[in-house]
């Protein structure tokens, strides 16, 4: 009972804290680094972006991740944890003027998690099978009381530079105490299967326009190719060129839609030499062409440009 009156307090005490720093609808970036709130009164449209390692908290109303053909709901009860960089499609499902959608996102460095299991004495133990490289776990109020700690620094901002690292290295803490903690510890052991997939998966990021050589890619890793598309689908759900395929259509879309690139502009930007099979591929995974899909955001209501947070 006490338990649950924490975790009532603390989610009050964060609706309030996010209405007060981000009190109109969007997404507000704060003083402290990684840390993105967001304010919402309807359900949105589906919604893409990169979500790097990062923890999201719901304070009110709920929302949806989708992983290729897996979806995750997340809601007050509940909190998302990524420990890689995922391809994630995102939708607020539950929000109204009266009771409005109010989440924030904190992206971590996973170098935190090493030190924090060094500190703890925790062993570093990899195991042989590669967990998801997304959860939902249940709410607890110690997680809940330190992020509200750091909600809080908004107010005192000459605090922050001192204040903030401590705070976030405590939720790293809260999280790696969760019941999926030894999960998200997986991806930051150094040597393990793991964690090569997490090296693998940022070179793909950041070359994400260039040919994918898989060969080259698993033996950069230390992985044969066969063990290497084995794992790799076991922490994203996906081929590593599906994973790159949703990466560039992704920032083809974004670019379409906020830099008002042409199609073929945008396809030859993210890597395709065919604007052919780029508008294939995207009716593929959008269901309209390019442009047609970007005309339609455009129209609609919801403000799809909005940089997409949890």
């Amino acid at each position: 009972m006490e338990e649950q009156l924490r975790e009532v307090q603390a989610l009050r005490q964060l609706a309030s804290l996010i209405r007060r720093h981000a009190p109109s609808t969007g997404t507000h970036r704060t003083a402290v680094p990684g840390l993105t709130l967001m304010h919402a009164e309807q359900a949105s449209e589906p919604l893409e972006s990169v979500y790097k390692p990062s923890i999201c908290v719901v304070a009110q109303g709920a929302k949806t991740a989708t992983l290729a053909d897996e979806t995750y709901r997340y809601d007050p009860s509940t909190y998302l944890v990524t420990s890689i960089e995922l391809p994630i499609i995102g939708r607020i499902v539950e929000a109204s003027p009266e009771v409005p959608y109010l989440s924030l996102k904190l992206s971590f460095d996973t170098d935190v998690i090493l030190d924090i299991v060094r500190e703890t004495n925790r062993p570093l133990r990899a195991t042989s099978a590669i967990p998801r490289g997304i959860t939902v776990n249940r709410t607890a109020p110690a997680l809940l009381e330190a992020i509200g700690r750091l909600l809080q620094l908004l107010d005192e901002p000459d605090d922050v530079p001192v204040l903030a690292p401590l705070t976030i290295r405590e939720i790293v803490y809260r999280l790696l105490q969760g019941e999926q903690g030894a999960l998200i510890q997986q991806f930051a052991v150094i040597g393990s299967q793991a964690h090569a997939i997490a090296q693998a998966i940022q070179s793909i990021n950041r070359h994400f326009d260039r040919p994918l050589a898989i060969e080259q890619l698993a033996k950069s890793v230390n992985l044969s190719t066969s063990a290497f598309h084995k794992h790799f689908k076991l922490a994203t759900a996906m081929s590593p060129l599906q994973y790159q395929k949703t990466v560039r259509l992704q920032e083809a879309r974004r670019l379409m839609l906020t830099d008002s690139l042409q199609a073929s502009d945008a396809a030859f930007q993210v890597g395709y030499e065919s604007p052919s099979q780029f508008s294939r591929e995207y009716a593929r995974m959008y269901g309209r062409p390019p442009m047609l899909d970007i005309q339609t955001l455009r129209n609609s209501a919801t403000d799809a440009g909005t940089d997409v947070v949890c």
